[in-house]
């Protein structure tokens, strides 16, 4: 199958979701991938919006959290403020996030690039938080999607946004953090997982065509390699073709945001309507 290693990426966020889950969705990939579960392996899946949008079937590419094809067709629509309660309440299973910089404890960083400065002088200031943090020490498990690159993998992020395992071992039990931590760090080229006892990160698959001397070198600690690295499994056709209705202007699976007009905007949404309604059709 022709497929691009972001479209793989969006599979392999897919396919840590479970039939049933409780899923607090990220825009963007996070997004794509719990659309594509819900349509593929986890019918029974429910994903929540930060605005306070709760199981939305979308006929239309979600650019943002105050889109309208957040409450598309959903089940009920509540407030930011309630969807975080329960959040706190423990009532999500999965959280799925990203960041521009992730440690080997899974701890992430939104919200400002040192580089030679500080955090009241960054060489970058990011969004920050929105509702990353809630998320990462509330969700019984956290999903992290992010690209592999160097500047990005960190032995230590300049900031921590949204907690992972802190200092590793039993570092967030002990910050009184009520969720799980990270399972997985779903990357364009590999998967990593997280050692049960310390806690670290280590690789635990790569994606058809990367080898293990790729992965090492876009990461700036001392990786640990799984004695069977595993080979991800490619997208099956029925995710392929998902994905690419989902996603039909290839908005976040083609980086074409950057190319996004008015125009551009209003025929992608025209063209999907129909496409997207079918697919939904009979899903709950």
């Amino acid at each position: 199958m022709d497929y691009s290693l972001q479209e793989l990426l969006v599979a392999a966020s897919a396919a840590e979701i479970k039939d049933g889950d409780v899923i607090f969705a990220g825009v963007g990939v996070p997004t794509l991938g719990a659309l594509v579960a819900k349509l593929t392996t986890a019918p029974n899946a429910i994903i929540a919006m930060e605005s306070g949008s709760i199981g939305p079937q979308p006929y239309r590419v979600i650019l943002g959290i105050g889109d309208n094809p957040c409450v598309e067709n959903c089940i009920c629509t509540t407030s930011l403020w309630r969807l975080f309660s329960d959040q706190q309440r423990g009532y999500f299973d999965v959280g799925m996030v990203g960041g521009a910089q992730v440690d080997k404890y899974g701890n992430l960083n939104s919200t400002a690039i040192f580089g030679k400065g500080s955090y009241t002088r960054p060489a970058s200031r990011l969004p920050g938080s929105g509702g990353a943090n809630d998320i990462a020490s509330s969700a019984k498990r956290t999903i992290i999607t992010i690209p592999l690159q160097r500047r990005r993998f960190l032995e230590r992020v300049d900031y921590i946004t949204s907690p992972g395992y802190l200092d590793g071992y039993d570092a967030r039990e002990r910050a009184g953090l009520p969720g799980g931590g990270p399972a997985a760090i779903i990357t364009n080229k590999c998967v990593f997982r997280f050692d049960p006892v310390t806690k670290e990160a280590y690789l635990y698959s790569v994606h058809p065509g990367v080898t293990v001397e790729e992965v090492k070198a876009e990461v700036s600690w001392d990786l640990k390699v799984a004695e069977d690295v595993k080979v991800t499994p490619p997208p099956t056709e029925e995710q392929l073709r998902i994905t690419r209705i989902l996603d039909a202007g290839g908005i976040y699976t083609q980086g074409n945001l950057k190319n996004l007009t008015f125009d551009k905007y209003i025929n992608m949404l025209e063209e999907s309507y129909e496409s997207l309604k079918e697919i939904f059709k009979g899903v709950r």
